[in-house]
């Protein structure tokens, strides 16, 4: 599974702020720490606002911070939020006019594989994303 610049965008600004404890950031700020679009940021920023992410804070010294404790946020639950893109055309929300329908049965495998991503992203907090990485199990990369 690949997620869009988007979502990684909203996971690492999430991550920053988990890790700043507290303190409202402005998208400028969070921008600049990753060394990217000002303006991307700050679509990603609101919409992780509208989704109860994060609260924004108006003024001078405005900004976002987290509205929630870190260990109440799902990263499976915030890339379903954020990766709205279809894994592929023929789960577009238009349909699919593939021609291989309705005979292939490939949709409901990518369907199976990328519920288990989710699920297993289901699994970790954002303050899973802060403890020490001996914390979570082996990865196994040659399976």
């Amino acid at each position: 599974m690949r997620l869009t610049n988007f979502t990684d965008f909203g996971l690492r600004a999430l991550i920053l702020l988990a890790d700043r404890n507290g303190e409202t950031l402005s998208a400028t700020e969070i921008a600049e720490h990753f060394r990217v679009s000002r303006h991307h940021m700050a679509k990603v920023l609101q919409e992780l606002t509208a989704a109860g992410y994060l609260v924004a804070v108006r003024g001078a010294q405005g900004g976002v911070r987290l509205a929630r404790d870190p260990r109440d946020i799902r990263i499976g639950d915030v890339v379903r939020r954020l990766d709205d893109q279809p894994l592929v055309e023929c789960f577009s929300a238009e349909g699919s006019d593939c021609a291989l329908l309705p005979r292939c049965r490939l949709k409901g495998m990518l369907g199976r594989a990328h519920m288990g991503f989710l699920r297993e992203l289901d699994r970790f907090t954002l303050a899973d994303c802060l403890e020490k990485p001996t914390s979570l199990p082996a990865l196994d990369l040659a399976e």
